[in-house]
């Protein structure tokens, strides 16, 4: 009898992959919504005073902002990590299928 095929570790890290790749862009919009909020000016070039509940979120709110530079890196690199655990997915999946 065959054991049963376990998804949960491929879901698992295929979740994994996919967080750890937008999360610059999470940062990016939560930047961009709590300097909305605060009714902020939030751009790359420089940090703006952003006083947000009596505290200045500025230097924060713009290193959040600038992180989202580095999507140009984790998307692909994302995109290229699930597409190879996704290939791995198939493999394992066809050899437990087909083993006798």
């Amino acid at each position: 009898m065959k054991p049963a095929f376990s998804w949960q570790t491929y879901l698992l890290v295929l979740v994994i992959i996919a967080v750890v790749a937008f999360l610059p862009v999470v940062s990016v919009l939560i930047a961009g919504g709590i300097a909305t909020l605060g009714g902020c000016e939030l751009n790359e070039g420089f940090v703006n005073p952003c006083v947000f509940f009596g505290v200045d979120l500025g230097g924060l709110l713009y290193g959040m902002g600038v992180m989202g530079w580095f999507m140009l890196l984790s998307l692909p690199m994302g995109a290229l990590a699930g597409a190879v655990w996704i290939a791995a997915l198939i493999g394992h999946v066809v050899w437990h299928v087909f083993r006798r």
